[in-house]
């Protein structure tokens, strides 16, 4: 048994000992025993390979998301982090000391200290935190499409009024932008200048994207598009060289899981588009914690996978780490999955037989290990526990390895009420965010252009009726004599008839003269 667990620290000490700057996950678990020297680590220079986190519900993922933040804060690494329940604020306090936690600090060789972390909050709702919008510009076509739940026809509209938007240098800033874009260009004076070079849009499938809009209005959602728009240099701050968590609590519009996923997709977008390339760092610039990530990709798209895949493809040039956080890895698309090359895996559970299924195919996924039954280790996992394998820094899949977790350091639930107002209100980003600005954009200039071409058609319509006039005087003129003309009728009128009278009597004076004769 000792020659068995040297073998195993040896493995897993040459497995998860980066040479550069790191965080500790835990110690090495082998048979039921935690290995306090089997350290795993992971490499931050490594995280921009991406990563997954997932487990079955109540088996400790949301804390293995806290105390990988709490470390990266502690590095200096920015954090951004999806609150989905509320519960993650707590990074604001210090944890409560206890026995249990004592016993696992002792356990991974890390003695538990109570601390505190950098934090800013934001909301989708803008009641919760300081609130972050979006414009549907930057937005795009294809992410609001999701929204929108359009089918590829409609979709292909959309983009087409995305491109006569930038075309024309129309800004779309929020949705009543779109919606009167929309009608010009389907109903309106615009719909001849889309024609040739865009496609006509046909009523119908204009109505049914405007009712679909509408629709999302009345949902309470259309607030998130609009100005100021959320920089996203502000995701990078540091406070006393930590690197500040930043949260986006959205506990009061879980009920819309497709807003917030696709929203959070949109963030990472902007990422991918307005950051430099700076290849391999040393550690990241931004670690993004994409938690509940089934929901972006339930129902999604050709065209938004995509994207998604794009996305996570390219953005690790950028300095950017992408953690998913789901319940099993099967719920990621093998495209995507194929890219995430740091896995934390707690329990699965296999009551059904689509469990069972999933526990298959996650089993699938592992390297062989001459330590564990993967299968049996997966379904015997306990909370705060969970199967690893991550890249070193060489890119080389390590060593599978059960791993108790380090405990999370600050409180693992919500903070209290009154260190939330106080962290919002302090914030400067509440001041920055909070009032919505409002400028001219695409809504104005189609108002202007209608306003112009109705103007143009009354002229058109008066101008026409004036010529209508002139022509109805000129006919009743023409059919009235001068006096002059009347003179000359009533003269011609009067010789007619005297010189038939002469010639009459000149007639009879002749047919006289001859019955005379005879």
């Amino acid at each position: 048994m000792t020659s068995n667990i040297e073998e195993f620290i040896k493995k897993i000490t040459i497995s998860y000992n980066p040479k550069g700057d790191h965080i500790q996950l835990g110690s090495g678990i082998l048979g039921s025993e935690v290995i306090t020297d089997a350290k795993v680590n992971l490499a931050l220079k490594i995280m921009n390979r991406h990563g997954l986190i997932a487990g079955a519900t109540g088996t400790g993922k949301t804390r293995t998301l806290q105390l990988i933040a709490e470390q990266l804060s502690d590095k200096g690494v920015p954090v951004f982090m999806l609150d989905v329940k509320g519960d993650l604020s707590g990074l604001a306090e210090q944890g409560k000391t206890n026995d249990a936690l004592i016993g696992r600090g002792q356990l991974v060789g890390i003695p538990f200290e109570p601390a505190q972390f950098p934090l800013e909050l934001f909301s989708l709702s803008g009641k919760l935190g300081a609130p972050m919008r979006i414009t549907v510009q930057d937005f795009g076509p294809v992410l609001l499409a999701r929204i929108l739940d359009l089918n590829d026809t409609q979709t292909g509209v959309l983009s087409a009024i995305f491109k006569y938007a930038e075309d024309q240098q129309w800004e779309l800033i929020d949705l009543n932008d779109l919606k009167k874009l929309l009608t010009y260009l389907a109903d309106g004076p615009g719909a001849a200048d889309i024609k040739d070079d865009y496609g006509k849009i046909s009523t119908a499938t204009s109505g049914t994207i405007l009712r679909k809009i509408v629709a999302v209005e009345q949902q309470g959602i259309a607030h998130i598009f609009g100005e100021k728009e959320f920089d996203i240099q502000d995701l990078f701050n540091k406070l006393d060289g930590r690197g500040v968590i930043t949260l986006l609590n959205i506990a009061d519009i879980q009920d819309q899981p497709l807003v917030f996923s696709t929203f959070l997709l949109s963030l990472l977008a902007q990422l991918f588009k307005k950051l430099p390339e700076v290849g391999d760092l040393d550690k990241p610039k931004l670690v993004f914690f994409f938690d509940e990530a089934h929901l972006l990709f339930n129902g999604a798209s050709k065209a938004f996978l995509t994207q998604v895949e794009q996305i996570i493809r390219l953005i690790r040039s950028k300095g950017i780490g992408v953690f998913f956080c789901t319940q099993a890895a099967t719920d990621i698309p093998a495209s995507v999955l194929g890219q995430l090359g740091n896995r934390v895996q707690h329990a699965l559970r296999a009551f059904t037989p689509n469990d069972a299924d999933n526990l298959r195919k996650t089993v699938k996924t592992y390297p062989y290990s001459p330590f564990y039954e993967i299968d049996k280790v997966l379904t015997s996992l306990g909370t705060g526990q969970a199967l690893i394998t991550v890249l070193n820094e060489k890119g080389i899949p390590t060593e599978v390895v059960a791993t108790h977790l380090v405990p999370a350091r600050a409180v693992m639930g919500p903070c209290q009420p009154e260190t939330y107002s106080q962290i919002t209100t302090g914030s400067e980003f509440y001041s920055k965010y909070q009032e919505r600005v409002e400028r001219r954009s695409a809504a104005e200039i189609v108002d202007e252009k209608m306003a112009m071409f109705e103007a143009q058609e009354e002229q058109e319509k008066a101008k026409k009726e004036a010529e209508r006039s002139i022509n109805r005087s000129a006919g009743r003129r023409s059919s009235r004599q001068t006096p002059m003309e009347a003179a000359k009728t009533q003269a011609s009128r009067t010789l007619a008839r005297e010189g038939a009278k002469l010639l009459g009597k000149l007639a009879n004076g002749i047919l006289s003269a001859m019955f005379r004769k005879k």
